[in-house]
């Protein structure tokens, strides 16, 4: 059978629209549409039986049932129902009606051809419709993480539409004490505000361990600013409630859910949330991320520097503690899961490495200490041992109890590369 004789076997089937015709023969010859392709297949029929050309009414076609003729009225409602949405790229998918797959199958059967030969409906309709999407809306197809994404529903006549989340990179700072990263709901009212009918007495009724955290300082300026519904606060790991992070600051990614808005001016932006944190918190070098930007934040392995304040429980010399600092630096030390996180942590032993121990006596019996660690390194731990969790430790090796009275985290940088690459910025 010649191309041409499976192309009259196919329109002898009834009326098939030049779409439906052309799409079984999509993988031959290029640069046409699907229309193109099968209007040249009948006029070649009709030019080589030499019988009158007899065009087919889309509206009239068994196999798309008119559907073919319908891709700028449904590019038409995409657009609208994005009208007030900034958006730089889209996908468009459709939800085929199972008769018109029914009808694909039984096209395809009257010449042989496998079920999925040339291309399908679903596709030549994402297709068609997402270029006319792409030039109403003057926007570019991204077929791994659009901004939004449209779901054509032939069956439901409606088009869904999904408008992914935007994420805005940064660093922060914490210059306050006592603040959590994150909100903190209260353990004994789940953060209600209340045990029956009364207010919970261990949060005062707010329903939260703490005020303010960095998240309460940043995530409700940047959701405000793109206009999203919801935001979630994503950190490179988190400093302890009572410690500083100061230096070149903790990486972290706002992700604004549904956002109206995304073109946003990071540099105003950050002006606000300092402003608005009153010297609590500080951000820096805010910046559009891409979505993997949020795995990268989470996953990406970072080393840690710290300043403790420690507190001996006897006085000690100078030169001893910098023969215990001198056996910590470059240390391999076993951790296993300290008594202040064990109802949160498995119970298991870490082993992590120090890079670099220093510090100096302040009197006989305070010292400030920097350790610049692997991540995970349990930096209160590794001054006081835990009793015994931590080996080994400066307690231990100076034969005399210490604690951490105040610790400063100075930096989070990454160990192998840095945090900030170009391709996870939008």
């Amino acid at each position: 059978m010649s191309l041409l004789d499976d192309a009259r076997r196919l329109a002898a089937t009834g009326p098939v629209c030049d779409a439906c015709l052309g799409r079984v023969f999509a993988d031959r010859s290029f640069g046409l549409t699907n229309a193109e392709r099968g209007r040249s297949l009948r006029v070649a029929a009709a030019l080589d039986d030499d019988e009158p050309f007899d065009p087919v009414d889309t509206a009239d076609c068994w196999v798309c049932e008119g559907r073919c003729a319908a891709f700028d009225d449904w590019a038409e409602r995409a657009a609208e129902s994005v009208a007030d949405i900034e958006f730089d790229t889209y996908q468009v998918g459709t939800r085929t009606p199972p008769l018109i797959e029914e009808n694909e199958r039984l096209l395809r059967e009257e010449i042989d051809a496998d079920p999925d030969a040339g291309e399908l409906f679903k596709s030549e309709f994402n297709r068609e419709v997402g270029k006319l999407v792409g030039r109403l809306t003057d926007t570019e197809v991204d077929f791994q993480r659009p901004d939004v994404q449209f779901l054509i529903d032939l069956d439901a006549d409606r088009v869904e539409t999904e408008i992914n989340s935007a994420f805005v990179y940064g660093r922060y700072r914490k210059l306050e004490r006592d603040i959590p990263q994150t909100e903190w709901p209260c353990r004994e009212c789940d953060g209600s505000g209340r045990q029956g009918s009364q207010p919970c007495d261990h949060c005062g009724g707010s329903g939260y361990l703490y005020d303010d955290s960095v998240e309460g300082f940043v995530a409700p300026l940047v959701e405000d600013v793109m206009d999203g519904v919801d935001s979630v606060f994503h950190g490179a790991g988190r400093e302890d409630v009572d410690a500083l992070m100061l230096g070149t600051g903790r990486p972290f990614v706002v992700e604004v859910k549904e956002p109206r808005r995304r073109a946003v001016d990071t540099d105003r932006l950050e002006d606000d949330i300092n402003a608005f944190a009153g010297g609590a918190v500080e951000v820096e070098g805010l910046r559009r991320a891409t979505y993997d930007m949020v795995e990268r934040v989470k996953r990406l392995e970072a080393s840690k520097t710290y300043r403790a304040a420690v507190e001996f429980d006897a006085p000690i010399d100078a030169d001893d503690l910098a023969t215990a600092l001198d056996e910590l630096d470059g240390a391999t030390v076993e951790q296993y899961t300290p008594q202040r996180v064990d109802h949160r942590r498995a119970n298991l032993t870490r082993t992590r490495e120090v890079y670099d121990a220093a510090g100096e006596l302040d009197d006989s019996q305070h010292a400030t200490i920097e350790i610049h660690g692997a991540g995970g390194l349990y930096i209160k731990e590794l001054i006081s041992g835990d009793d015994g969790r931590t080996e080994p430790s400066l307690a231990d090796l100076l034969g005399v109890g210490a604690r951490v009275t105040a610790l400063d985290v100075l930096a989070v940088e990454g160990e192998d590369e840095p945090f900030e690459d170009e391709d996870y910025f939008a």
